[in-house]
């Protein structure tokens, strides 16, 4: 795909510690991926990978066979999707240190999500995992270690002891594991390259990184999924890494599951905005600092936390994002909304192809050298020599408007959507994409079934004033309320019933049962048994007989 991205590689980050899809669903959406403008993928097996022997309690109960993994490398091919295996080797080892046959390698006994860096033990877990997972995935050039957010490294009781030794220091331990980790994978596995999150590094003196030798073994992932990020900040960050001797670097954004540990629908423009600001990181360092970004997609926070956005319902946030770094994207750095019009200009007799050029972003007057903008156009992102002569760009123009009109466009046609915004109701411009039934679904039920139900609860006056929770507890009611109140509260419940049932029907297909059951536990069923709670207490009221004394039938007005 010839485009202006600085982005060589765009990978899709499937998280499948929670709610992983079945593999003929991924035999859909692969082809849209990269239709949208992705060609890899990153893929976090966590428990879902066939592990074996020692290793084969980590298996998750619907885990994939190998098989499964065998088909979903297929079927990556085929859609030109280069794959990059994760497993964590650090932090985040909740699903190998909760079980008890383990737990004794935890950095801390109490907390199962860090391992223990200085048993023996402790590598050659990780090693064989790593040999496992290398040994089903056949000619990957990358292979993602982790090594993110490990918490309370340093307290467990053997790196205290280890801490007061003059010479010791938490980046020191860091650092120690990193290697002895990456240094197996470049040993055992010649050709493989691995990747850790960046947020372990960031803070470490740029002397100590350099000496460690680690910049010679690992890529470091730069990952940051604000909508607020500081592009001057990371720019800077890169000129560190680089000065340690980092030779690749890369990025990672989100497309969903970065915004709330239960959030069910994506925030689109939180996620689109976060994407631009990377596109401004790539254009404002130096040429091909970045050697690709991960579009990650969490499904959960943790290995213990409720589920994020499933993946169906953040498509159309894929899709955007994807679009947005392959064909442009909105400048909100500029005073009004704009759109984008892109113009790729290269010197007489070069191939037409921008798939190769860098861009700088900057706001301000255009500058010499670029022309044939629309008239009202402000200059808002373009390549250039060092020299300041344009001998070959790219140039995005901002135009008055909001979200750039051909990305959308594009975007929505890819879909089959009537409008990348979220709907309030289900209809036939929801979408034609793998798994929009879903997307339309969960998005009526996530707006509208608690607000719904608060609503007949605490705001319809006949609840509130004649079948209070006082009422409720003492099974009173004034028999004319129950007309009022029961028809209502029975419509509504056969109303969400009846659409809850059309989501199972759907759901079923893309996922195992434990992902249905879980969400439908955690997102549908508290609403739907305050209102047969309520019906309930209405029925039991109903039938008893007056009490002897009440708090006063008369309603001092018809209702």
């Amino acid at each position: 795909m010839s485009s202006p991205t600085p982005f060589k590689m765009r990978l899709v980050h499937l998280d499948l510690k929670g709610a992983p899809p079945k593999v003929s669903y991924l035999s859909e959406v692969f082809p849209l991926f990269h239709s949208l403008g992705a060609n890899g993928l990153l893929i976090e097996y966590e428990d879902m990978f066939p592990y074996e022997g020692h290793l084969r309690l980590l298996r998750a109960k619907h885990a994939y066979s190998p098989s499964e993994v065998t088909e979903i490398l297929r079927l990556a091919r085929l859609s030109e999707l280069e794959v990059i295996p994760l497993v964590q080797t650090f932090g985040h080892m909740e699903f190998v240190l909760k079980h008890a046959a383990f737990a004794h390698l935890r950095e801390v006994a109490l907390f199962p999500n860090t391992l223990n860096p200085h048993e023996a033990e402790s590598l050659a877990l990780v090693q064989a995992m790593i040999d496992q997972i290398l040994e089903l995935h056949g000619d990957v050039r990358w292979l993602h270690i982790g090594c993110d957010e490990v918490y309370y490294l340093g307290e467990g009781e053997t790196s205290k002891q280890w801490l007061q030794q003059e010479q010791n220091s938490h980046a020191k331990l860091c650092l120690s594991h990193m290697q002895a980790v990456a240094s197996h994978v470049l040993t055992q596995h010649p050709g493989v390259t691995p990747l850790v999150w960046d947020d372990m590094l960031r803070d470490i003196p740029q002397e100590q990184l350099k000496a460690s030798g680690v910049p010679q073994l690992v890529e470091p992932v730069l990952w940051d999924y604000g909508a607020d990020l500081d592009v001057h900040g990371k720019v800077f960050l890169i000129g560190k890494y680089q000065e340690c001797g980092f030779q690749r670097l890369w990025a990672a954004s989100a497309f969903k599951g970065a915004t709330g540990a239960s959030q069910a629908l994506p925030p689109v423009e939180h996620h689109i905005r976060n994407h631009e600001l990377w596109l401004q990181v790539a254009g404002s360092g130096p040429r091909d600092a970045l050697q690709g970004i991960i579009l990650t997609g969490w499904q959960r926070y943790d290995h213990f936390s409720v589920l994020c956005e499933l993946l169906p319902v953040g498509i159309p946030s894929l899709a955007a994002c994807l679009q947005s770094l392959v064909h442009g994207a909105l400048d909100y750095s500029a005073s009004e909304p704009g759109h984008l019009y892109m113009d790729c200009v290269v010197r007489p007799g070069a191939p037409a192809d921008c798939a190769a050029t860098t861009f700088h972003m900057f706001t301000g007057k255009q500058p010499p050298g670029l022309a044939g903008a629309p008239q009202d156009a402000v200059p808002f992102a373009h390549s250039t020599q060092r020299s300041g002569v344009l001998s070959e760009h790219f140039c995005l123009w901002t135009v008055s408007g909001g979200f750039a009109e051909d990305v959308r466009l594009r975007a929505e046609r890819l879909l089959g959507v009537s409008s990348l915004e979220i709907a309030d109701t289900v209809s036939e411009g929801a979408g034609s994409f793998p798994g929009s039934d879903i997307h339309a679904l969960v998005t009526q039920i996530s707006l509208h079934l608690r607000s719904s139900v608060d609503t007949l609860l605490e705001r319809n006056r006949y609840v509130t004033g004649w079948f209070s929770p006082y009422h409720r507890r003492r099974k009173l009611v004034h028999p004319v309320m129950i007309q009022h109140i029961q028809p209502e509260a029975l419509s509504l419940l056969s109303r969400w019933n009846n659409l809850v049932q059309q989501l199972e029907v759907a759901l079923q297909p893309v996922f195992y049962p434990d992902t249905i059951e879980e969400w439908l536990e955690e997102n549908v069923l508290p609403s739907l048994q305050r209102l047969q709670d309520l019906l309930q207490d209405l029925g039991e009221a109903a039938a008893r007989q007056p009490p002897p004394t009440s708090p006063g039938w008369d309603t001092g007005q018809n209702p």
